[in-house]
């Protein structure tokens, strides 16, 4: 059951627009070339054509790699925008993304990126930047999978460089707190909206027992239900993770319909059975008052997650990289920089 904080909202709303006027303001200082939507159409014109079907590809032999591709533009564009950091291996002169603690064991997909890379190069050689496949491939993932269409914006160069210390700070984690979480988003230029439905994402996708170790044995059972399905599941998950071991565990983040997108994962919310801490604060945090209000809304009404989930897409897409516009490049290869 949810409690109640007398002036919380009120100080809370404050910092939040706060926050979001700063940001907002930092973004206004540079202004970065427009993405456009047919920013392909004479260089490339069979982007789209090849993206799809080398995702369609990968999801219909294994529909977790739908989520594993949206992950990775997620943890992409939260760290220097979206500009195809998070693909670049370690070198003697570049310290990539991957070993950050949020991304060590929970970013897969990048062959499936580097079977894209390959046959874009194969057609439209130099063309299409790494930062771009991703936000595409991320978008025809959700569609396979039965969630929304939505109008790519392109024109996103790939970075020269990356930043694990920005992997480690920006990224949320699986344990953290509700405030912690929308201010990482605000800093993007996210709203809290954007959190919410953002968050809807998780409704595929397979979680370690390391990320939810410290939900199951810790408040799970005060925010779920009491009754015999909950109980049955909370006993499957400390089967799945014990207490000590077993790190590499997993499990669904939405064991309802799994490989489903679809609105299930706000319900189990309702329910208090938010796998991850950093789901549940959502809808449980006495300070989520806006939060919940919107994990409400979501689960009663599937079209408008649909709709706001599909526009937060764009907006976190449309998180650009201004240095990668101006000294950026198209990567050869997704994992190095051109030499």
């Amino acid at each position: 059951m949810r409690s109640s904080l007398c002036s919380g909202p009120f100080i809370l709303q404050f910092i939040l627009s706060a926050l979001f006027i700063l940001k907002t303001s930092l973004h206004a200082i540079a202004s970065d070339p427009p993405l456009t939507l047919d920013y392909y159409a004479s260089t490339c014109p069979t982007i789209f054509e090849i993206v799809r079907k080398e995702i369609e590809c990968a999801v219909l032999s294994d529909p977790r790699n739908a989520a594993l591709i949206v992950r990775l533009h997620f943890h992409d564009c939260f760290v220097q925008g979206c500009d195809g950091s998070v693909l670049l291996e370690d070198t003697i002169t570049l310290q990539g993304e991957k070993k950050a603690s949020t991304n060590r064991h929970s970013l897969k997909g990048f062959r499936i990126v580097d079977r894209i890379k390959n046959q874009l190069e194969s057609e439209c050689p130099g063309i299409v930047s790494c930062a771009d496949i991703l936000t595409i491939a991320a978008r025809d993932a959700v569609i396979l999978v039965g969630g929304p269409y939505w109008d790519v914006p392109l024109g996103r160069k790939d970075s020269v460089t990356a930043s694990l210390p920005l992997a480690e700070a920006n990224l949320p984690k699986p344990n953290e707190g509700l405030m912690s979480i929308i201010s990482k988003f605000l800093y993007q230029g996210l709203t809290v909206t954007d959190v919410v439905a953002l968050s809807g994402a998780h409704t595929i996708g397979m979680a370690r027992c390391e990320s939810f170790r410290e939900r199951i044995y810790g408040d799970f059972e005060a925010t779920s239900e009491k009754n015999i399905f909950s109980e049955s599941h909370l006993n499957n998950l400390k089967s799945i993770c014990p207490p000590l071991g077993g790190e590499d565990n997993i499990s669904a983040m939405d064991y309802v319909t799994p490989n489903l997108f679809d609105n299930s994962y706000y319900h189990l919310l309702l329910k208090g059975e938010g796998l991850l801490n950093s789901d549940q604060e959502l809808y449980s945090s006495v300070l989520g008052v806006q939060t919940s209000e919107l994990v409400m809304k979501y689960a009663a009404d599937p079209l408008a997650f649909f709709e706001q989930f599909s526009d937060s897409m764009v907006k976190m897409g449309n998180i650009t990289n201004s240095d990668s516009f101006v000294n950026g490049e198209v990567r050869k290869n997704c994992r190095y920089v051109n030499t």
